[in-house]
């Protein structure tokens, strides 16, 4: 590989990192695993000899195919590249990075743009299910300029709504793994949930904390962050995911009656330094555990009434909008979320 890989970084959502078509990466997974950790130049909390930003919102990877499934455009496995470890995690989803999916498809041929604009069905195989995004296209070329607004990203760009479905226990089995609404780990109760990215959900005041930290304060709190780890390693059986020691999830959510005119207030660890914002998907479970009653997430949030429920979830950097459907019984039976991308490179990275 001295003569480089085609690599397009891209932001997708409030994440960054690099969009690889599989044909372009080491076939086996050990190495593959290693050229990315050189590509980032993990481990190294600086990450100076590689491409990674510091930070694990800045230091993804996803990795892209045409599909040969029936109604799907395009594969694409997510890869979370550790940036003080030597470790790559295919665990989890990201919905932000997916936000960047289906205009890197359009651009790398794998698929043809509409006038106006393209939908690309994308298989996320970290987790086997589907999720939709709307590309803007006019004159068949991908427009990333645009109105839309997400907290955490300066200025705007082109809308990229998301829609998933069923996400519900894509990685744990159930949408409850434990089938409780609520469970308790250590004297605090918890909601053990995954609508797309498995996290448990307990109260900031439980664990000593009120959930309106900063998110260098959370980082700083050595000891809150201990109490919510131990929490998490008890979890992961309970959740079907084994031992979690060396995995990204579950994510650790902390929710808080919300201040600003939204549905709930979240801190969310990722799991181990807290998130700057949220993740989309994130965002989709804590909503979801929102609606589910004699949850934690439910004693604290604010609730519409309606069907179609646009909850607004209030984290460091501001707030990300999730629109759910439920059905007679109050069950979710959809979800969406509007990301931008944009892209920032492309042309060939060195190992």
């Amino acid at each position: 590989m001295s003569d480089g890989v085609r690599v397009m970084w891209m932001r997708g959502g409030t994440s960054k990192g690099g969009y690889f078509l599989k044909e372009d990466l080491p076939a086996e997974t050990g190495a593959r695993s290693e050229f990315l950790l050189r590509v980032m130049g993990s481990p190294d909390p600086r990450q100076i000899d590689g491409m990674g930003g510091a930070d694990p919102l800045t230091s993804k990877v996803a990795v892209v195919s045409k599909s040969e499934r029936e109604n799907v455009d395009v594969d694409y496995l997510f890869l979370q590249v550790f940036v003080d470890k030597a470790l790559v995690s295919d665990q989890q989803n990201c919905g932000n990075i997916l936000a960047g999916i289906g205009p890197f498809a359009i651009e790398r041929g794998l698929v043809t743009a509409q006038d106006g604009e393209t939908r690309v069905t994308i298989f996320m195989e970290n987790t086997g299910q589907i999720a939709v995004a709307t590309v803007r296209t006019p004159g068949c070329v991908v427009a990333y300029t645009g109105e839309a607004r997400i907290d955490g990203v300066p200025g705007t760009a082109a809308p990229v709504p998301l829609e998933f479905r069923d996400t519900a226990g894509s990685s744990c089995g159930a949408l409850l793994p434990s089938g409780h609404a609520s469970d308790i780990i250590n004297g605090v109760a918890v909601t053990l949930i995954d609508n797309g990215m498995p996290c448990v959900v307990m109260r900031a005041a439980d664990v000593g904390a009120t959930g309106y930290e900063s998110r260098e304060a959370l980082d700083a709190a050595i000891n809150l962050k201990a109490r919510i780890e131990a929490i998490r390693l008890i979890a992961g059986p309970m959740m079907n995911l084994g031992d979690v020691t060396d995995k990204s999830v579950p994510k650790m959510m902390l929710v808080a009656p919300p201040r600003d005119g939204g549905a709930v207030t979240v801190r969310s660890f990722i799991p181990h330094r807290a998130h700057a914002s949220i993740g989309v998907l994130g965002a989709v479970s804590v909503a979801t555990a929102c609606l589910i009653e004699g949850s934690p997430a439910a004693e604290a949030a604010v609730i519409p009434a309606g069907s179609r429920k646009t909850l607004s979830v209030e984290h460091p950097s501001g707030e990300t909008t999730c629109v759910m459907e439920v059905d007679g019984d109050g069950a979710v039976t959809s979800a969406a979320m509007l990301r931008t991308a944009r892209k920032l490179m492309d042309g060939k990275v060195f190992v």
